[in-house]
């Protein structure tokens, strides 16, 4: 008989995974599937100096500021980076994604390429980042469009910017084109499989090994 079932689970260090694309092409709709299905990983809840959207909670969505305390967290160093997009300021806490890490959580960024950019550079170890692109230009400006939450002058300079967005996606592990959410998803899922499982992420192997080799 297996006893599989009893067998302690070995220490991992969590990793950060980073979905970025363009608006509207599909990554908030993404990381909440990945959220729905996956306990191990939980959603790093950004700063924002953005006014609140309808439906959304704040520290559950954003933690949403004025702008004079995210510059003094800036000022302090409290963020893992920070970018300016829109005329409104986002950024990533360090101390709670530390601590998840240090856990073996995984934490979920929903960030652009600047933001990426300021990841690698500090925590780059840790890092796995995936580049979502759309099936075609007219669909995403058409998912803009249906999406309603922003005036046409913001759409129109939202795909203006999506060419520069997607120009970068060269500096990404991985790259899923969205033509399927359900698709799209389970590629995300085998990405983030894959990555748990790498050596270097189980710290505990090497007491596991060592156990193996004494016969208990």
């Amino acid at each position: 008989m297996s006893n599989d079932a009893e067998a302690p689970a070995i220490q991992r260090r969590g990793l950060m995974l980073v979905l970025s694309s363009p608006s509207g092409a599909g990554k908030t709709t993404l990381s909440r599937g990945l959220l729905d299905n996956d306990s191990q990983i939980r959603l790093s809840v950004s700063c924002t100096t953005r006014a609140k959207r309808p439906g959304e909670q704040d520290d559950v969505d954003y933690r949403f500021l004025d702008t004079a305390s995210f510059r003094g967290m800036v000022d302090r160093g409290e963020f893992l980076e920070y970018a300016q997009v829109f005329g409104n300021y986002y950024g990533t806490p360090r101390a709670a994604v530390e601590a998840a890490l240090s856990a073996g959580k995984d934490v979920l960024f929903d960030i652009d390429w600047q933001g990426t950019q300021q990841l690698r550079d500090k925590v780059p170890s840790d890092l796995v980042t995936v580049f979502i692109l759309p099936p075609s230009t007219r669909d995403l400006e058409k998912r803009l469009l249906t999406r309603a939450q922003d005036p046409k002058d913001i759409v129109a300079q939202r795909m203006a910017k999506a060419a520069d967005e997607m120009s970068h996606y060269a500096e990404y592990d991985y790259v899923v084109i969205n033509r399927n959410i359900g698709t799209s998803l389970d590629r995300i899922k085998a990405i983030l499989t894959a990555e748990r499982l790498k050596r270097d992420r189980q710290p505990g192997l090497s007491d596991f090994v060592k156990a193996l080799r004494e016969g208990r």
